[in-house]
């Protein structure tokens, strides 16, 4: 009707409230109609709140009802044509959604404007039933997972009107114009051509190659990849794990390959396609890169004895709060990287501010570092850190050892021996150990180990405040020389002080050598776990026209799948373990308790409106009983799961896992079938 609080808070009379000011209120939507009049326009009825906020803490269905009737006399009284004839949508947004299904009514001439989470998800379609109304239906969409989203609109008939909320323009010019193109004609687009539409941008934008266009479209693809693991105003020093799997590590190595990637073809550009090449890829990446970097840093440690360099990758934030709790002087090194990152930050900002003599000055201000809740911060924080005394010796001595995959440091001082163990399939291949200064005074350093089969990166060095760690791998020299089972030997690191007594830490290197049969072709377990990429199938059956599709570049690593086409079967449901299905052979040296976590990363796709039909899937392991997960949890109408917020729910990871536990699992081969 208007645009509002904006207007009603210039030009409105009395409080933003109908049960006590619908007189006046009423008069303000009257002169909104009447300023329409003369123009194409579609009205938005209904009622919300100031600020994006409900109406109130006591609406009801009945004032809403009573309001939107008020509306439609207005609508009619001023336009002098059918009601009917005239475009208007409603929007139901949150706590609106809600009111809808719990029985508010829409006259059916109105488009039902349906709304994602705020993040990407959408929370509701047409159902069957809903698609053949006159009014139609249609989006409002903040810009984000665009084709999968988009597209089950279209699926759905959710066309009549998209709306894209995209917050700032200017970053998000290349999202708004696939958005129009899959609007205008979404028939031309499916998961297995999207990325000709970046490599034609590409090409179209910067005037490069097609195999230089292949590249940025790689970085496109990536970027958004990186981002969409945790929405990058929410990722904080516990994001990522700095001691299982080296997962903080990877993380940062996919963040320096795409930043070296995107400089390469920034540089290789002529000056009058580099603004633009910055303004569109090259920023998000690097200023991305840069957040990513300040929880999760890479130091150069020079071994003292092979003069090698190896490259750590240290969490900035996270690291050193946990290394400070260690003890570990290391910790102030990375509390100040942590302070040049946060003022790179700012550079990277003003970079682009300044490019063109400030033709783009203040995109990029809004505030993005340090959130505490969905609104941006008043000003950027820097992620707290800690720092240790640097004059002041640890207590139990000059060396603290920190073996891979713990939390703790030992050093001797009544602690005993920690373990570290391997296997022949993991994917490292190696584990590692810290050695760390615990104060002010240098050491040398040695290490031995009591087994012959033993390879260890280095067998001496020294650590010095200015130099306050290195990392010491172990290895097997050859699997093929050891007895199949478990074997271990002893790490023995020994530090030399000035003025002080040696010191003595040991380490448990336990290794375990499994066999598999030579023709298993499979996924193998390795350290514990068996990974699976959902793309790579042992087998994928189709049912009645229906199977399992792939999703490329979609989800955390490499793609996903989905059930394809998304209204196969005539829209009916499947019963667990008779429709389309894909499985995956693996094998287990899991020990005799059989016991098995499935953890499936899937989509936080909202149930869409299907209240009697919850979104799910089945996972089965070999012939037992299928186990059907409806991963989603229940929630209040137009409202979300406990579980969907927060800075490591749902909306934040993009991510719900779904868990099941299977028993009776013994070693050997086997099939997942989802």
């Amino acid at each position: 009707m208007r645009s509002t609080p904006n207007e009603f808070s210039f030009e409105g009379n009395g409080t933003w409230d109908y049960e006590t000011n619908a007189d006046n209120i009423n008069a303000y939507w009257r002169v909104g109609i009447e300023r329409a009049k003369p123009y194409e326009s579609i009205i938005s009825i209904g009622m919300r709140g100031f600020g994006d906020m409900p109406l109130s803490e006591t609406e009801n269905i009945d004032l809403l009802q009573n309001i939107v009737n008020v509306q439609q006399g207005i609508i009619t009284s001023v336009m002098d044509k059918d009601i009917e004839s005239i475009p208007q949508l409603w929007c139901l947004y949150q706590e609106v959604e809600g009111y809808y299904d719990d029985g508010l009514q829409v006259p059916d001439y109105v488009t039902l404007l349906w709304t994602d989470d705020n993040w990407g998800n959408v929370r509701r379609y047409p159902t069957q039933s809903e698609r053949n109304r006159t009014g139609g239906a249609g989006i409002y969409y903040h810009v984000d997972f665009i084709y999968e989203q988009m597209s089950l609109a279209v699926e759905r008939e959710a066309t009549r009107i998209w709306i894209l909320n995209v917050g700032d323009m200017k970053p998000y010019e290349r999202e708004i114009e696939f958005f129009t193109n899959l609007g205008w004609d979404a028939t031309r687009w499916n998961p297995d051509n999207l990325d000709s539409f970046i490599s034609s941008w590409a090409q179209r934008e910067f005037q490069v190659s097609p195999s230089v266009a292949a590249t940025v479209t790689d970085i496109v693809g990536n970027l958004t990849r990186f981002n969409s693991r945790r929405k990058p105003e929410l990722l904080n020093s516990t994001t990522f794990s700095v001691i299982s799997y080296r997962e903080a590590e990877r993380v940062l190595d996919g963040w320096e390959t795409l930043k070296n990637a995107s400089t390469n073809v920034y540089n290789s550009l002529s000056a009058d396609f580099k603004p633009a090449f910055f303004q569109l890829v090259h920023h998000p990446v690097i200023a991305s890169a840069n957040l990513a970097n300040m929880v999760i840093y890479p130091i150069f440690l020079k071994s003292a004895k092979v003069d090698i360099v190896v490259c750590v990758k240290l969490i900035a934030a996270g690291q050193n709060n946990i290394r400070a709790s260690q003890a570990r002087l290391s910790a102030n090194g990375l509390a100040d990287n942590v302070e040049t990152f946060f003022e790179e930050d700012y550079n990277i900002e003003q970079q682009y501010h300044t490019i063109l003599d400030g033709k783009w000055d203040h995109m990029m201000d809004q505030t993005h570092v340090g959130y505490y809740y969905w609104q941006q911060p008043m000003a950027n924080t820097m992620p707290p850190v800690t720092r240790v005394s640097p004059k002041k010796q640890v207590l139990a001595g000059v060396m603290r050892i920190a073996p891979e995959g713990t939390l703790g440091a030992c050093m001797g001082y009544n602690c005993p021996p920690p373990t570290v163990t391997l296997d022949n399939f993991d994917t490292f291949g190696t584990r590692y150990v810290d050695v760390g200064s615990g104060g002010p005074s240098p050491f040398t350093f040695t290490v031995t180990s009591n087994a012959t089969w033993v390879k260890l990166s280095q067998t001496e060095g020294s650590v010095s405040p200015s130099a306050p760690e290195t990392r010491v791998f172990a290895s097997v020299k050859d699997w093929s020389q050891l007895p199949a089972g478990m074997s271990s030997a002893t790490l023995t690191f020994k530090a030399t002080a000035s003025n002080q007594q040696p010191l003595s830490v040991s380490v448990i290197f336990t290794v375990t050598k499994n066999t598999l049969p030579s023709t298993f072709k499979g996924f193998v377990e390795g350290a514990g776990v068996i990974s699976i990429e959902a793309a790579h199938t042992t087998r994928n059956t189709s049912v009645s026209g229906v199977s399992w599709k792939v999703l490329p570049r979609y989800g955390r690593t490499l793609s996903a799948i989905t059930p394809w086409p998304h209204l196969g079967n005539n829209e009916a449901n499947y019963t667990a373990g008779t429709g389309p299905s894909v499985e995956y052979d693996f094998y287990t040296f899991n020990p005799a308790s059989g016991n098995l976590t499935i953890t499936t990363y899937v989509n936080p796709s909202f149930n869409a409106g299907e209240k009697d039909r919850p979104i799910g899937f089945a996972v089965q392991v070999d012939s037992q009983t299928p186990q059907a997960l409806y991963f989603f949890p229940p929630a209040v109408p137009g409202g979300f799961p406990a579980a969907w917020g927060g800075n490591d729910g749902f909306a934040a990871n993009n991510i719900i896992s779904a868990v099941a536990k299977v028993t009776g699992v013994t070693p050997g081969s086997h099939t997942l079938k989802v």
